[in-house]
């Protein structure tokens, strides 16, 4: 167990800060289902920290190395903690440092009174990589159990505004059969985004069976967490 959080770590070769781990999704693939590592950190969280706090993480990770980005991505929606984001944002674009948001698309949606993709481009967002999941609404809703109704058309409607915005735009799927993904691919080249298919990583190695075959359960899900 680490003496602290760990809020800001390496994989890939970027520098991943996590903000927080509230979602407005409760994906039936996610992660966080079955492990809290990711890139052998442990991203649980006791409090969300600071930007000042992530601020002093950051320079301290590029102690160990450069890094092609900082990313914000750790097993909740950072623009949860929209603030947060666009502060670290403006500080990584004044140190003319490559930043991107890894999100749920969700941002809008979770902060109605701000124009989301407006104050990210005016902090200086690099880049945004949007989890569409699916080419259907309704199947979008199975896969990720949002709370907010109408989120799959929320989800493509941020993507739009960050490339409208000029935002370098990604929008990705897992690769499951009922996602869709030529469907996906469909729907980023329509909003001028490009396209990228996420492996799915199964939670005990075995065999996933369909959710949209599956029959409706009784029993109750667990929270979001």
């Amino acid at each position: 167990m680490p003496d602290r959080d760990t809020i800001v770590y390496r994989g890939k070769g970027s520098i991943y800060l996590n903000v927080t781990a509230r979602c407005s999704c409760d994906c039936d693939f996610c992660l966080r289902e079955f492990t809290r590592e990711v890139f052998g950190a442990d991203l649980t969280l006791t409090s969300e920290p600071a930007p000042d706090d992530l601020e002093r993480e950051i320079e301290l990770a590029f102690l160990d190395g450069p890094a092609d980005e900082v990313a914000f991505c750790g097993l909740g929606e950072p623009t949860m903690c929209l603030d947060t984001v666009l502060a670290v944002t403006g500080w990584l674009t004044r140190r003319r440092l490559r930043s991107r948001l890894v999100t749920n698309g969700h941002g809008q949606l979770l902060n109605p009174d701000v124009a989301v993709a407006d104050a990210l481009a005016r902090a200086g967002l690099s880049a945004t990589t949007v989890s569409l999941n699916a080419a259907d609404p309704q199947v979008y809703d199975l896969l990720c159990r949002p709370i907010f109704s109408k989120a799959h058309r929320a989800v493509i409607g941020f993507a739009a505004a960050c490339v409208e915005h000029g935002i370098d735009t990604t929008l990705t799927a897992v690769d499951l059969p009922e996602a869709d993904l030529p469907g996906c691919a469909a729907i980023a080249e329509a909003v001028g985004a490009a396209f990228r298919p996420r492996a799915y990583i199964p939670r005990d190695g075995g065999n996933r069976r369909s959710i949209v075959d599956e029959p409706p359960s009784d029993e109750p899900r667990a929270g979001r967490r």
